[in-house]
């Protein structure tokens, strides 16, 4: 195993990136512009690397990008609807980045932001962020950490870590877009997902949710068994409509890191990613906004459904929905949450 460090100077202050390859040779590629992952390289079925994520060739391209790609948004990843909560008493205002609602902590959030940077060995590396009392509207002083570990069975370990002095809603994630079949080629439509969720989470036509979580048998929302990405999205059904594609979340039915929450695979490369969580849910985007987007890598232009990201995250809305878990971390907890991606080859 080994990690390497360049830094990059740009119009934001310095930027370090971080190489980290395993005995294999498959390697990650991380960034501290909003704790993110550039670049995941792994074996085909015939033992070629491919790079299985979008990014950027250009470091500022990642600089307050619509996709918010590969990164960390926060503090609350996801949508607050109408931009306001209340806490103890108080409402809180949000700035409303997204139409109507708040998403991914505002346009100032942690996503767009340049993170402190610690190697911690041969393989792991650490980010850490304070976000003052008021940030984009936010209470209480926010001291959030966000890990990364790639290990020889190429598996990356994404362990989260917050505190406040006040009370504060927390939800962090990461929002990589994977794209399976290598970035250069295909479809985010012709990938093969299953979700563990017997459940959904319904919105209105601006996606904020009406806190109800709806049964997905029955409906194109159901990936309880592998199903093509791109075999209902066109259909006839009012949150295809409203999000042009999948941009929903589902409850998980076992959130638990010892399990596959979510299965996602290339019949072209035949690699696959597992993805185990202790998180309620999953965000899943099926990249329905990427045309317009910066160059994506080698100068390639971006274009709508390129991609598949799968957020695990606290459920949308929560500090307005009493139904869903609780996201407000207090004085004196420590929020903490884990993703692991595995990637494997199917046979």
């Amino acid at each position: 195993m080994s990690l390497t460090i360049s830094r990059h100077k740009t119009s934001r202050g310095e930027v370090t990136i971080a190489t980290i390859t395993n005995a294999s040779g498959a390697s990650v590629v991380l960034s501290n512009i909003g704790a993110g992952i550039l670049a995941i390289n792994v074996p085909d079925a015939d033992g070629n690397l491919r790079d299985v994520v979008l990014g950027y060739d250009d470091i500022e391209s990642y600089f307050g990008d619509g996709p918010c790609m590969g990164k960390t948004p926060g503090r609350y990843a996801n949508r607050i609807a109408r931009g306001r909560f209340s806490l103890e008493g108080r409402e809180y205002r949000l700035d409303c980045n997204c139409g109507p609602n708040h998403l991914h902590g505002g346009n100032g959030g942690f996503h767009n932001l340049i993170w402190d940077a610690e190697r911690v060995n041969d393989s792991s590396m650490c980010f850490t962020l304070r976000s003052a009392d008021g940030d984009e509207g936010y209470p209480g002083n926010l001291h959030a950490e966000a890990t990364y570990e790639w290990t020889d069975g190429n598996e990356l370990l994404i362990g989260y870590r917050a505190t406040a002095d006040a009370p504060t809603p927390v939800n962090l994630t990461n929002h990589t877009y994977f794209n399976l079949h290598g970035t250069d080629r295909g479809s985010g439509r012709d990938h093969i997902l299953r979700l563990a969720a017997s459940r959904w989470i319904p919105t209105d036509d601006s996606l904020a949710p009406t806190g109800e979580m709806a049964p997905v048998e029955g409906t194109p929302m159901d990936f309880t068994s592998p199903k093509r990405v791109g075999r209902d999205i066109d259909a006839d059904f009012e949150a295809l409509r409203f999000g042009k594609g999948y941009d929903h979340c589902w409850v998980f039915d076992n959130p638990d890191p010892h399990s596959v929450a979510a299965r996602l695979e290339s019949p072209l490369s035949r690699i696959a990613v597992e993805i185990s969580t202790d998180q309620p849910g999953a965000q899943v985007y099926t990249g329905n906004w990427l045309t317009g987007s910066p160059l994506g890598k080698g100068g390639r232009e971006l274009h709508d459904y390129d991609a598949v990201a799968i957020e695990c995250q606290g459920l949308p809305d929560a500090p307005n929905q009493p139904n869903f878990p609780d996201q407000i971390v207090r004085p004196g907890q420590i929020y903490r949450r884990t993703i692991k991606f595995k990637f494997i080859i199917c046979q």
